[in-house]
């Protein structure tokens, strides 16, 4: 019998030689970053003017108008992406595989919002909108920690310049668990597929390709391969979040999806589309997680925090002084640097793992002062630090 896994597998589709299948991101070579004609300035997005909704027929009820009204207002926004990349087979052979996901139209300027494993590794990018017509799309900007990416719509210079429809973003801040949602994409290569569910759960954190999606909204919304990139929507057709994974044996629907919260498409959007890259905080330390068992046996003043093993040379960490630790023990089969800096919270945050500092310092920007409370030997104090830039890998 064939064992099946249950596995987080990201939503998209795979298409080639006529064969529906779907492949998970995995590193490949980066495709050049164009830059925008002009410096981008991010503005508030308005709403488009809703299309005209069909007349109601007596026999639906309120939520199947608000079904229609909602498909009608926000699939013309909706674009089917479909990425080329280079592979090579098991003779060195090059071939060219496709890939296909879902985006959403934020500007009339032709900004599409999607994921990163959509375009990952992409040499060319090809955009097809819900009234069939294609066009050819470059890279603005992308991230690999947050899996977003924006595309933009390239228009002939010889062309009538046009205006293209598109979503208006939400509030993903309060949501409620039980409030009606829909997902708009193009699974399977389906283009402009309209799915309809609930939230089922907030702030679920997931680990894939060794990046951790925090705050992620759990819905019950069919989502499939191909509905990457695609938007979330609440019963007044915004956008509440980007489609980006599904929980599931071999890839299929369960009824167990993630979207990633549209706060973080608009914290984001400006690093995006004016720097190609989102800005983020460094520290510059590496540390290992303290409980009581260890914080008793090694006589330490605390029993949660991180103890400080290494500090990066020239980071904002060894510039304010953070102190790593330089005698190893060995704690049954475990091996532990002692002496170093207990740090135990950040502006007055606990922290008690290296990914709690890691997820607080991501969120800040490069020059952004955080006060960094730590124990050093039983002595209590405060530093404050000025943060570096992460670079994160393309």
């Amino acid at each position: 019998m064939r064992t099946r896994s249950i596995l987080v597998k990201l939503a998209l589709a795979g298409i080639l030689g006529g064969a529906v299948g779907w492949v998970l991101w995995r590193p490949a070579e980066p495709i050049q970053l164009a830059a925008a004609p002009s410096p981008a300035v991010v503005q508030p997005v308005a709403a488009p003017a809703p299309a005209s909704p069909a007349p109601a027929d007596p026999d639906t009820s309120l939520d199947e108008q608000n079904n229609i009204s909602i498909y009608q207002q926000v699939s013309p926004a909706v674009v089917n992406i479909t990425s080329t990349t280079i592979q090579r087979d098991f003779f060195f052979r090059i071939f060219p595989v496709q890939g296909s996901g879902s985006g959403f139209l934020i500007d009339a300027r032709g900004n599409i919002i999607t994921n990163y494993h959509v375009v990952s590794g992409a040499r060319s990018v090809e955009v097809t909108l819900a009234d069939r017509t294609r066009y050819p799309a470059r890279l603005i900007g992308r991230d690999r920690l947050t899996d977003l990416a924006v595309i933009q719509i390239v228009q002939e210079e010889n062309e009538p310049r046009r205006d293209f429809p598109f979503v208006q973003l939400g509030d993903s801040e309060h949501l409620l668990v039980g409030q009606k949602v829909l997902a708009i994409g193009n699974p399977f290569g389906f283009q402009g597929t309209l799915t309809t569910g609930v939230i089922s759960a907030l702030g679920r954190s997931i680990q894939d390709q060794g990046r951790v999606l925090e705050d992620m909204i759990q819905t019950d919304a069919a989502i499939n391969p191909g509905n990457s990139g695609g938007p979330l929507l609440n019963s007044r057709g915004e956008v509440i979040g980007v489609n980006t994974a599904i929980f599931g044996p071999e890839g299929a629907n369960v009824g167990i999806g993630f979207a990633l919260p549209v706060s973080l498409v608009q914290e984001s959007l400006s690093d995006l589309m004016n720097e190609g890259r989102i800005r983020r905080g460094y520290l510059g330390v590496v540390g290992r997680e303290l409980n009581p068992n260890i914080a008793r046996v090694l006589q330490l003043p605390v029993s949660q925090g991180l103890l400080v093993f290494q500090v990066a040379r020239g980071s904002a960490a060894e510039r304010a002084g953070i102190q790593a630790g330089r005698r190893i023990v060995l704690l049954g089969n475990e091996q532990f640097v002692i002496g170093g800096d207990i740090i135990v919270s950040l502006d007055a945050t606990p922290i008690a793992s290296s990914q709690d500092l890691s997820q607080y310092v991501l969120r800040k920007r490069p020059g952004d002062t955080v006060v960094v409370t730590l124990y050093r030997g039983g002595e209590r104090m405060t530093v404050n630090v000025e943060l570096d830039e992460q670079r994160s890998p393309a």
